[in-house]
């Protein structure tokens, strides 16, 4: 009901809606009760710049890429040369690698990092230390991890690593140069050995000279080498460095005062293509044999001159796109952990104690119960990593070396030197519509995700 002021004019009591104008027509006002005029007008800026920056680039892009280098339309052409050039090929193939195992693999260990830390009393310490890479950009990180993957192991973490367990258990030799002289009594045994060229016999010491290691490349071990003496059923003899510095200095063939002896070198008498004794050279070279020995031939196995391991080829042709994603992985973890382990605090605990008195173990309870009900916030993280590796830039250009990079293309790059070095603009725009096709089913996917989610 209404009621009349002193002026006669209707009065609407509290709580009451308004009576709709004269003629029917309905109030000029939007939900918030401002003028649809007047809210249009406050949006005009956004929406030019939203036209300029994004709209219009975009059909600017879908123009341009119908048309090539020289300008002359081209219908698609430029298409047809996206796939039929190997390097966007590589490109098309490595961007599928990081769709696959980038995204899927930060938040698989995201979500581990963020299951297990809940049960650990330093766990909060763990998650900074972890989400802590986000805070660098993807430059820095790209010059940190072109130094990790640096193939000189004295310079690079990872062949640091990777050498020293290697030489746990396979110790490299210290001799890998070294090799007989032109009037040496070794001669080649094969696979990389050398044997002497006749037997030898026990109380006749043998000399075994060698050559191709420089002195401070000797083991510390060495000493300066000596004659071995004669023994009675003892195979005996010395083994060294046969090069002494300076033009005409020492003798070959015998012991002289600078000569270091091979210290720690592998000796094996072999009769009828058996080894029958072995031992190592003392540090001054000597060595001595039981009476096995006498009559066979002594021989310097392969293993002596092995080549030194030097570690991995992280930022080669067969692993550049591995190790990238990596470095990736490193950066981005931290990252699906933080969100993971947000959604498991929401996660009620009732049930998760409820599956366990039902006799569920852990694994049961993660795989079962946990997992399921973060299906919503594993399908963010997901969808934002995999938007976020289909325009991957920084981390290959930086990363991978002048020898890897046509290995390691990504679209990204290829959009960059097809723009930017081949100055061909209408392949480079084939290349920003591809990405952005890429882009639309994932956005859809989340838009969709997104309104289920409004509905509950």
């Amino acid at each position: 009901m209404t009621t009349a002021d002193a002026g006669g004019t209707a009065k609407v009591p509290p709580g009451q809606p308004s009576p709709a104008p004269a003629g029917g027509g309905r109030p000029r006002r939007s939900v918030t009760g401002t003028r649809k005029t007047v809210a249009a007008l406050f949006l005009l800026p956004a929406l030019v710049l939203l036209g300029a920056l994004v709209l219009y680039p975009i059909g600017y892009s879908v123009f341009r890429s119908f048309f090539d280098k020289s300008g002359d339309f081209t219908a698609f052409g430029n298409y047809k040369t996206m796939f039929t050039d190997d390097a966007i090929r590589t490109a098309i193939k490595n961007n599928a690698i990081w769709v696959v195992f980038a995204p899927s693999v930060a938040t698989a260990l995201g979500l581990i990092f963020a299951v297990l830390t809940e049960r650990v009393r330093w766990g909060t310490a763990f998650k900074l230390i972890i989400f802590m890479p986000m805070a660098i950009s993807m430059l820095a990180a790209g010059i940190i991890f072109r130094l990790v993957y640096e193939s000189d192991p004295d310079r690079g973490v990872a062949n640091a690593v990777a050498v020293s367990v290697h030489d746990t258990f396979k110790e490299s030799s210290a001799f890998p140069q070294a090799h007989p002289g032109p009037e040496s009594p070794l001669k080649s045994g094969g696979g990389g050995s050398f044997i002497t060229k006749q037997p030898v016999r026990a109380g006749t010491p043998v000399m075994l000279p060698l050559l191709g290691v420089a002195p401070d490349q000797m083991p510390d071990s060495a000493a300066k080498a000596v004659e071995a003496k004669a023994e009675d059923g003892t195979v005996t003899g010395t083994t060294w460095q046969d090069f002494t510095r300076g033009k005409g200095a020492g003798k070959r063939g015998g012991v002289d005062a600078s000569e270091l002896g091979y210290s720690g070198i592998r000796i094996e008498a072999v009769k009828d293509g058996k080894v029958v004794a072995s031992t190592t050279a003392a540090g001054d070279g000597t060595f001595a044999l039981p009476k096995e020995a006498d009559g066979a031939q002594l021989k310097f196995p392969a293993s002596n001159f092995r080549e030194p391991y030097n570690g991995i080829e992280w930022l080669g042709p067969a692993l550049v796109t591995p190790s990238i994603i990596g470095s990736y992985v490193w950066m981005w973890a931290g990252f699906a952990m933080v969100l993971i382990a947000a959604g498991l605090a929401s996660v009620p605990r009732e049930l998760l104690e409820a599956a366990r008195v039902d006799g569920a173990n852990e694994w049961q309870v993660f795989r079962r119960v946990t997992v399921p009900l973060l299906a919503p916030v594993l399908a963010v993280v997901l969808v934002t990593l995999i938007i976020n590796v289909l325009k991957i830039f920084d981390l290959v250009f930086v990363i991978s070396p002048g020898s890897s990079k046509d290995d390691a293309n990504v679209l990204a790059i290829q959009l960059y030197n097809s723009a930017f070095t081949d100055n061909d603009y209408g392949v480079s725009s084939a290349i920003a519509v591809l990405l952005f096709l890429l882009v639309i089913p994932v956005m859809i996917f989340n838009i969709r995700r997104l309104r289920r989610e409004s509905r509950r």
